[in-house]
């Protein structure tokens, strides 16, 4: 598994997190809501998440 530096990742249960560096292996994500006008970054998902 080889980590991007462009995405940092502190998702330790997600199946894509680099377990030895805060950072996603994949090339990119998809970030989404959950809420019909997001005003804050709990509004926002990461929906690359996939459970390790």
């Amino acid at each position: 598994m080889k980590a991007n530096k462009s995405i940092g990742c502190t998702v330790q249960q997600c199946a894509h997190h680099c377990q030895s560096e805060n950072f996603c292996s994949l090339d990119r994500i998809t970030v989404g809501t959950h809420e019909a006008n997001p005003k804050g970054i709990q509004c926002t998902d990461c929906e690359s998440f996939r459970v390790r």
